[in-house]
């Protein structure tokens, strides 16, 4: 069982890495691949070190999975040619998640939809992972109408250049080449990713598009609100959503504790709710402040927090490939 990691020295492809340790996820070889001015760098996972190379020494290596990591465009350019060998892709880019034919998947929702002749496999958004995951329960029981998200993101989604930013402005420095167009330090910006000609962002839109391809729900209504915060690493989510049949808070309650993936932490009495604090390191969805919208019929609150790089990207790759591998559809049998 060969595995590429493609972005290993990035701040997803690190994670992977450690993800693929703490489940102990069965490789024989692993190749760690990185940008020309990375190449030969060493990084370690289960107590070995492995020397960085490129992707065109790494597709010559073979393997039988590649966890992709390096942005759009090199996902574009290398993961059709991966793939032309025979070599499965999972991959983390917005690069082919609304491709038609490639599944986009987050296992908790629907895992159903891959088969065994899919070579690439899209792993979503990170805020789309954390909110279908919460949703999908109450849409099997309930019924979704609608759904309006406003998401505080962390700037470890922007990666590196985001977390120089930010310290350097901590610390006072000159920024000399901001990842953001204001100071993130102490200031919110409701500015997730370009904007589009319809007045929201390629985030904001991300979040319409995958939710609906993901849970089928091309006849519901979604909209988005994306706001990046000065936080270090997780997501939080406010979501207002409107069901077909009525309900009661303590059966929503009950539905979400039951789900696997999720972990309902929601006792305001005594301060319990999500915070991006509790869940860094952790692959679960936490679930809080539920509560009934009691402006209109059958409407709820939810607020939703996950680790961005856990959860919203490496574990939900990781856990796409402990799937294919029990089905064994990836590996030497």
């Amino acid at each position: 069982m060969k595995i590429a990691i493609v972005g290993a020295t990035g701040l997803v492809g690190t994670e992977m890495l450690k993800v693929l340790e703490e489940r102990n996820f069965p490789f024989t070889e692993l190749i760690p691949v990185a940008s020309e001015k990375s190449i030969g760098k060493v990084i370690y996972c289960k107590a070995n070190s492995f020397v960085t190379c490129g992707l065109e020494e790494a597709m010559d290596k073979n393997p039988d999975l590649a966890l992709f990591s390096a942005g759009g465009t090199c996902s574009l350019e290398w993961a059709p040619r991966f793939a032309q060998k025979g070599i499965t892709v999972i991959d983390n880019s917005s690069a082919f998640r609304m491709y038609k034919e490639i599944p986009l998947v987050v296992p908790e929702v629907n895992m159903s939809v891959v088969k065994p002749e899919d070579k690439i496999i899209a792993n979503p958004n990170c805020s789309t992972i954390q909110m279908v995951v919460a949703l999908d329960p109450i849409h099997k029981a309930y019924g979704l109408k609608q759904i309006i998200v406003s998401t505080y993101q962390s700037i470890t989604g922007t990666g590196q250049k985001a977390i120089k930013q930010y310290q350097q402005e901590i610390s006072g420095e000159m920024v000399a080449d901001p990842a953001y167009p204001h100071p993130i330090f102490q200031n919110c910006i409701p500015q997730c990713d370009i904007f589009l000609d319809n007045g929201y962002t390629k985030e904001e839109m991300k979040l319409v598009n995958e939710t609906q391809k993901i849970m089928n729900l091309n006849q519901v209504g979604i909209t988005a609100t994306a706001v990046r915060v000065p936080v270090m690493g997780g997501h939080s989510e406010s979501v207002h959503i409107r069901l077909e049949k009525a309900f009661e808070i303590e059966d929503i309650r009950n539905l979400l504790q039951r789900q696997k993936g999720i972990i309902v932490l929601d006792n305001p009495a005594a301060h319990q709710y999500p915070m991006p604090l509790q869940v860094a390191g952790t692959d679960q969805v936490y679930v809080g402040r539920i509560r009934k919208d009691e402006s209109q019929e059958n409407a709820l609150h939810l607020w939703i927090v996950a680790d961005n790089l856990r959860k919203g990207a490496a574990t939900n790759a990781v856990q796409i490939a402990e799937f294919l591998l029990e089905k064994k559809w990836i590996g030497k049998s």
